[in-house]
C-alpha cells in the first residue's frame, strides 16, 4: 500500500476593504477595482486528509450549493500537471457566509497552498495568483493572506503596510450575493468613470487618521439599496466611538475602526452580535 501525503492544516484570515473603488463594467461583464484589503485575524481552519481512492470530500458547515474551495482543488489538478491525491477537506468555518468579508475566496485560497504543499509546490506565488484569479476577484489577494492593495480584476496584488488598528464587525445571518450588489451597482450606475490607484497606493504605511479619513466603498450604496436596516449599524458604530464606519465588500457585514482594543471592546459590547478583531 502506499503512503499517504501527511494531513495539512491551514488558516483562512477574512478580510476588509477600507476602500473598494468600482468601475463601470468591462465588455465582459466584470468591474475593474483598486481595493486596499486588510487581513484580520478572524479565520476559518482547513484540515486536509489524503484519501486512498475516491473523489475530494469538501466539508463546510454552512455553505450551500458549490464550494469554492472544492473548485480550487479540481482547478489544480487540470493545471499544475501532477498528482494530488483524492483529499477529505474540512473547513470548520468561523467567517461568516456571505458577509462581504471573503470567507469563501480564503477558504479557496488556502485549499490552493495545501494542494501545492501537497505536491511537492510544482507551482509558485506567480502561477498560484493567475490560477486563482480564474476562482474570483477576491482570490488572488488571499493566496498570500496579507495587507494588500488589488486592482485590474483582482488580479493585481501588492503587499501593503497598514498601521495597527482594531475592527468591530457587526456581522449578519441573513448574507447578501456579491452578484446581487454588482447587479445593484449597475442598476443605480453607482460606479466611478475613473479609479485613482495613485491615490489609494499611497495610504501604505500612513497614519491611522488617514486611513480612517480615507474609507469608502462604491458597493456600500447598492448594498444599503438592498439592506436599508445596514445605515443604523453604520450610525451605532459610530455612537459607540469608532473613528470611521463602512461596509466591508458587498456586505452585509459592516465594521467601525478603532486604535484602542479596550475601547473596541467596549463598543462591541455595547452592540448586539458585534465582535473585535484586529488588523494582522
Amino acid at each position: 500500500m502506499r503512503s499517504l501525503p501527511p494531513v495539512l492544516h491551514e488558516r483562512a484570515y477574512a478580510k476588509l476593504n477600507l476602500v473598494l473603488q468600482v468601475g463601470p463594467p468591462r465588455e465582459d461583464g466584470m468591474h475593474p477595482i483598486c481595493s486596499v484589503m486588510a487581513s484580520i485575524d478572524l479565520a476559518d481552519e482547513l484540515t486536509a486528509t489524503p484519501r486512498d481512492s475516491g473523489g475530494d470530500i469538501v466539508e463546510s458547515l454552512g455553505v450551500q450549493g458549490d464550494n469554492l474551495a472544492a473548485r480550487a482543488l479540481a482547478e489544480f489538478r487540470s493545471r499544475a500537471g501532477v498528482d494530488l491525491p483524492p483529499l477529505e477537506l474540512r473547513i470548520d468555518k468561523r467567517i461568516p457566509v456571505a458577509a462581504g468579508l471573503g470567507g469563501g475566496s480564503a477558504d479557496a485560497a488556502a485549499a490552493l497552498r495545501i494542494a501545492n504543499e501537497l505536491t511537492g509546490r510544482p507551482l509558485g506565488h506567480e502561477q498560484l495568483v493567475r490560477l486563482a484569479a480564474d476562482l474570483g476577484a477576491d482570490v488572488p489577494s488571499q493566496v498570500a493572506p496579507r495587507h494588500a492593495f488589488v486592482h485590474g480584476v483582482g488580479e493585481r496584488v501588492e503587499a501593503m503596510a497598514l498601521p495597527p488598528l482594531v475592527a468591530v464587525l457587526i456581522p449578519d445571518a441573513d448574507g447578501l450575493s456579491t452578484a446581487a450588489v454588482y447587479a445593484e451597482l449597475d442598476r443605480l450606475g453607482a460606479w466611478r468613470a475613473e479609479l485613482d490607484p495613485s491615490a489609494v497606493r499611497r495610504l501604505a504605511g500612513t497614519h491611522p487618521a488617514e486611513i480612517v479619513a480615507a474609507l469608502e466603498n462604491d458597493l456600500q450604496r447598492a448594498a444599503l439599496s438592498l439592506r436599508p436596516d445596514l445605515e443604523q449599524r453604520l450610525e451605532a458604530l459610530c455612537r459607540a466611538g469608532a473613528l470611521g464606519a463602512a461596509v466591508s465588500g458587498s456586505g452585509p457585514t459592516c465594521f467601525g475602526l478603532f486604535t484602542d482594543r479596550a475601547a473596541a471592546g467596549d463598543a462591541a459590547a455595547s452592540i448586539p452580535g458585534a465582535l473585535v478583531t484586529e488588523l494582522r
